[in-house]
């Protein structure tokens, strides 16, 4: 699956813990990251400081869905189990 125009859903849902040229802290979850460009792509996408977290991610029908908001909203409960587990 190629990621869908306009998305970006794990570019908002998802926590990364790892620095991000300009969010030393990372990004929480639910927060667009800083380097989305108004159509929603990643200007970031290929240089050598993007996190691994984003390097790793691949779109999947399982996680992506059918819509931005149905991806939203699986990456999200996704986001949510994992901080529950997390000590």
């Amino acid at each position: 699956m190629e990621c869908r125009k306009n998305c970006a859903a794990c570019c908002i849902a998802l926590s990364i813990s790892s620095p991000i040229p300009g969010m030393p802290d990372g990004k929480p979850a639910g927060v667009p990251c800083i380097h989305l460009d108004e159509e929603w792509r990643c200007k970031i996408f290929g240089h050598p400081d993007r996190p691994q977290t984003c390097i790793n991610f691949k779109a999947e029908k399982q996680f992506c869905g059918e819509s931005q908001e149905e991806a939203l909203s699986i990456l999200s409960a996704l986001e949510n189990e994992v901080q529950k587990s997390t000590p």
